[in-house]
């Protein structure tokens, strides 16, 4: 599957030695010219499912029913389907591709280039846009041309999104819950509630996708699609292919991905602790990307040592790595969702227009 993010400009020719692994990829990403997303529908599936496994049995009912739990699952993969229009006609899809892409990933390796760090981030997404703009501006000569030919959504000044859209998302769920709160304490209609309920559970499912790419390693760094510079003392892959491989391929090859045997690795999930302070979302998002970027070299010293093949039973270690992966991200996930639901503020605004009409439906009642 491919999902928004700029990449064409780093296609290479295929290789006489590429890997027999990626048949077609070069072909595949000419045609599309975007990136393969961080794990694939199944892997991310498997991931909201891992987190609804890690639901506490007192969390809102509604949301442990059978329909909501498809749902949720189903709602995995929205994100990469927002992608769909930008492959039907030359030009469509830009506004979501440039609004929705960057979201998926975050390139570690650029924020020295901004004079940043993972600890001197702004929490605040427009923040962090603004210090790409100050420092491409103090300093345009370390920043590589960019050709408008292949940056036709204009993402490729920027180093990625995804701990803000964690972040964002996370407050968006607890906006969810206080608005149900209020309906279900001060008289909303049974329409209003289930239409609130409706609400959480989208943005449930949503967030499930990018709590997914944050623990795909290839979504932490500029070598997403293989190893990029020059510098490769190390021998790793150059194969654009690299990335498809590790959201799905590998798995697809080798038996799929079981849920059964990933869950019972699943711990129930508890509030967040770092949430009573007001970064602490964001930080604790970020410390899990860092993780993440820290397992980038790992991830390509078991495809250069052949511990990611599907050929001789050789992927044992590889499948272990990967699925401890996803294992991480539903358990991070869990977290999130418990964390927003006990710590939503009250809905001041809803309470007090719920009471109002209360006291009018009363008024007019007593005529």
């Amino acid at each position: 599957m491919f999902c928004h993010r700029w990449q064409f400009a780093r296609l290479k020719k295929p290789e006489a030695s590429m890997d027999k692994r990626f048949p077609g990829t070069i072909l595949a990403v000419v045609a599309l010219a975007f990136n393969a997303a961080a794990w694939d529908y199944e892997g991310h599936r498997t991931v909201n499912k891992l987190a609804m496994a890690s639901l506490p049995k007192d969390f809102p009912v509604f949301v442990l029913a059978p329909a909501a739990r498809d749902r949720i699952t189903f709602l995995a993969g929205e994100a990469d389907r927002w992608r769909n229009i930008t492959s039907t006609r030359k030009g469509t899809g830009l506004a979501l591709g440039h609004a929705s892409g960057p979201d998926h990933y975050l390139d570690l390796e650029s924020l020295g280039l901004y004079g940043l760090t993972p600890a001197t981030l702004p929490p605040l997404r427009y923040d962090f846009v603004a210090a790409i703009v100050k420092a491409r501006g103090a300093n345009p000569a370390r920043f590589p041309a960019i050709d408008p030919a292949h940056d036709a959504d204009h993402t490729r000044k920027l180093s990625g999104f995804l701990p803000w859209a964690i972040t964002e998302d996370f407050e968006k769920l607890q906006s969810g819950f206080a608005s149900l709160n209020a309906l279900e304490k001060l008289g909303g209609t049974a329409e209003e509630i289930a239409n609130a309920r409706e609400n959480i559970i989208y943005v449930m499912g949503v967030m499930g996708h990018f709590g997914g790419d944050a623990s795909q390693p290839l979504h932490t760094t500029m070598h997403h699609h293989g190893w990029t510079t020059n510098n490769n003392p190390h021998h790793y892959t150059t194969s654009f292919g690299f990335h498809g491989w590790v959201d799905g391929g590998f798995f697809n090859k080798t038996g799929g991905i079981d849920f059964e045997k990933l869950s019972p690795r699943i711990q129930p999930a508890e509030k967040i602790s770092a949430a009573d302070d007001p970064d602490g979302i964001f930080q604790t998002t970020m410390n899990f990307i860092v993780e993440t970027h820290e397992l980038v070299e790992p991830l390509f010293q078991l495809d250069r040592d052949g511990k990611l093949s599907n050929q001789e039973n050789r992927g044992a270690e590889g499948r272990a790595f990967l699925e401890g992966q996803l294992v991480k991200s539903g358990q991070l996930l869990g977290r999130l969702w418990v964390t927003a639901w006990q710590t939503a503020p009250p809905d001041t605004f809803l309470e007090r227009e719920l009471r109002r009409r209360a006291a009018q439906e009363k008024a007019a009642g007593a005529k």
